[in-house]
């Protein structure tokens, strides 16, 4: 089990190993030893980030980002771990999912969760972006540049069917997979379909911004000062820079804040 948060009561709220934010614990501990340079840190971020060996295999998750990135992937950067065989695996269940005719990266199976019931056919969420680290970085370990082309294909599509006309971006597009055509255009997690919604658009900020530092192409780097000046000149961003979970929530100032969204 792994701490996630702390509850009302200052007790550690924990997660099992496959779910989706499990990675950010050993993630923020490796954050932690590259600061300080601490041993102990050190010796904490490869427990568990060690525990989570389990995850590269799991065959239907699209959030390899988030829990084999933020782990493995930093474990291996900063503290220099012989994790490539994890990255690898995780980006070659990842390709799995890959469309070649709509050109992205499919969110999870169609017939787990909730997705069946909903009628789509290949749904794609912004968060899919954070994935697309773990797909560069296995194409450098390995050589095989086939994990380069499905991030820059999944990256393109995105930036082209995402976003609105003033940057802000939807939660899920649901494309038709034999004719590359999309299906709609969706919010699920923000107040509406046509809202933006907070942890979102960080996640377009980050993954654009990432998606430049591996391939330097010019528009990935315009579209993400795009997405900051959304976000960084939205008339409901308090002036400490927590958003509102959603900005275009009805309620504000009177809604729930996201720090996920603000770190």
């Amino acid at each position: 089990m792994i701490p996630r948060t702390l509850d009302e009561h200052d007790g550690i709220v924990y997660i099992p190993c496959n779910d989706w934010s499990s990675g950010f614990f050993s993630g923020s501990l490796w954050y932690i030893y590259d600061l300080t340079r601490d041993p102990k840190w050190e010796t904490w971020a490869v427990k568990y980030t060690e525990a989570l060996d389990s995850i590269s295999y799991l065959t239907h998750h699209d959030d390899a980002g988030f829990m084999v990135g933020s782990s493995f992937l930093n474990g291996m950067r900063i503290g220099g771990r012989g994790y490539r065989s994890v990255i690898l695996r995780a980006a070659k269940l990842l390709s799995t999912h890959f469309h070649p005719v709509a050109g992205v990266i499919q969110l999870l199976d169609l017939n787990k969760d909730c997705q069946s019931s909903k009628g789509w056919k290949c749904p794609v969420t912004i968060e899919n972006m954070i994935s697309l680290e773990i797909l560069f970085e296995a194409s450098q370990l390995s050589g095989d540049y086939s994990y380069h082309n499905m991030a820059v294909s999944h990256a393109d599509k995105t930036l082209q069917n995402h976003f609105r006309m003033d940057y802000s971006c939807y939660h899920l597009v649901d494309y038709d997979p034999d004719t590359g055509e999309v299906r709609s255009q969706q919010t699920i997690q923000g107040y509406a379909d046509e809202s933006a919604w907070a942890r979102g658009q960080a996640w377009a900020l980050y993954g654009y911004t990432m998606c430049y530092r591996y391939t330097h192409k010019a528009e990935y780097l315009v579209q993400a000062q795009n997405i900051y000046n959304y976000i960084f000149t939205n008339k409901n961003l308090p002036t400490d820079l927590i958003p509102y979970w959603d900005y275009d929530a009805l309620n504000i100032p009177n809604e729930p804040r996201d720090v996920s969204a603000a770190a």
